[in-house]
């Protein structure tokens, strides 16, 4: 082969890869685009289930959490006494 030869397939090869990873890009493009579309979805019905279901249990959930931080705050009080009285039982 010629040295034109070679210089021009060079070129023809460099070519070519652009092409192709162009077109690979593109389809990775299209492809993010479709799944930024489904995540903008997924985000709008979450925020529904926020606003209608989540929110009205709210209430309910600090209701149930000021008992039991009262709880939580004896418990260590009482695991005191108890280890108090397992001494005793054990004579020590």
């Amino acid at each position: 082969m010629s040295r034109v030869t070679l210089i021009l397939l060079s070129y023809l090869e460099a070519a070519l890869l652009v092409v192709i990873l162009s077109a690979g890009l593109f389809a990775i493009r299209r492809r993010l685009m479709v799944i930024s579309n489904g995540l903008g979805d997924l985000g709008g019905m979450l925020a529904t289930v926020e606003s209608q279901h989540l929110r009205g249990l709210m209430k309910w959930v600090t209701d149930i959490n000021g008992p039991l931080q009262v709880i939580a705050g004896v418990l260590p009080g009482i695991a005191a006494k108890a280890a108090l009285v397992v001494r005793k039982a054990q004579g020590g």
